[in-house]
């Protein structure tokens, strides 16, 4: 069990999903994760909505930004100082899409393209402090970056988190105070060019082999084979409105949050 009330800065915080159809999507991963849609009464929220776990935050849920985005999960990573943010994007090669804006009394965001084009978030918490529950059955737990241009994003997260890379063939990990916080891998073969890079998110199941299965049951569609990596056996799926999302039952030092 891996609850968390804070998080510091650099460190990503939050994940929630941009939906054609915010209701058929919020049905289809409370019955995949066992999630429950609490949605916001105030018609100032825009139709936001939060998924919880025993009563806590894992995610959120929205309308799309724009109508010329796709149904998708968006990445979000603590900061101090949005506005600070924003200008670090800028001085290495970002682009600020989102302004700086306060979400009521929960705290103030802003949305990013990275010098590549991958859209992400940051989150600067006030009464809202992020996902509190991660790393566990049903949780979120890891972020990583589709890139076809790794050096431009060597160059540019540095700057803006302070991440230091550490790379294997193949693989990058993003680290923050010699801690593990997001990765980084090459465009999978067969992505069309038109897909921008981007940001994947990935949930903590106990049997990823059983919960793809019931993920294609609801209208999932398994986008890459199975894979037995250092961190856990893992699966990339495509959910009935497009969302790309992966599963993994993550080794145990990897679950403890």
């Amino acid at each position: 069990m891996a609850d968390r009330d804070s998080y510091k800065a650099g460190v990503p915080c939050w994940v929630d999903y941009s939906a054609k159809d915010r209701h058929a999507a919020a049905d289809f991963y409370e019955r995949l994760f066992g999630w429950e849609a609490l949605w916001e009464p105030d018609p100032a929220a825009g139709g936001y909505g939060q998924f919880t776990m025993r009563g806590r935050r894992v995610a959120g849920i929205g309308p799309q930004f724009n109508d010329a985005m796709p149904a998708m999960w968006n990445s979000y990573v603590a900061t101090d100082d949005v506005e600070a943010t924003a200008e670090k994007v800028r001085n290495a090669g970002g682009q600020v899409v989102m302004p700086p804006m306060e979400v009521f009394d929960a705290g103030k965001m802003a949305g990013f393209l990275d010098a590549e084009g991958a859209f992400f978030l940051v989150w600067q918490a006030l009464k809202h402090p992020g996902s509190q529950i991660v790393s566990e059955d049903g949780a979120y737990c890891w972020n990583e970056l589709n890139t076809r241009d790794e050096q431009k994003a060597l160059a540019f997260y540095p700057q803006v988190f302070g991440w230091e890379p550490r790379t294997d063939p193949g693989y990058t990990e993003w680290q923050l105070g010699g801690e593990s916080q997001a990765g980084m891998m090459p465009m999978p073969e067969g992505v069309p060019a038109e897909v921008p890079p981007y940001w994947l998110v990935y949930f903590a199941v106990t049997d990823v082999d059983a919960s793809a299965v019931r993920a294609i049951a609801l209208g999932a569609e398994q986008v890459s084979p199975f894979v037995d990596s250092p961190a856990g056996r893992l699966a990339v799926l495509r959910d009935p409105q497009g969302a790309t999302f992966a599963l993994i039952t993550l080794v145990p030092h990897r679950a403890e949050g």
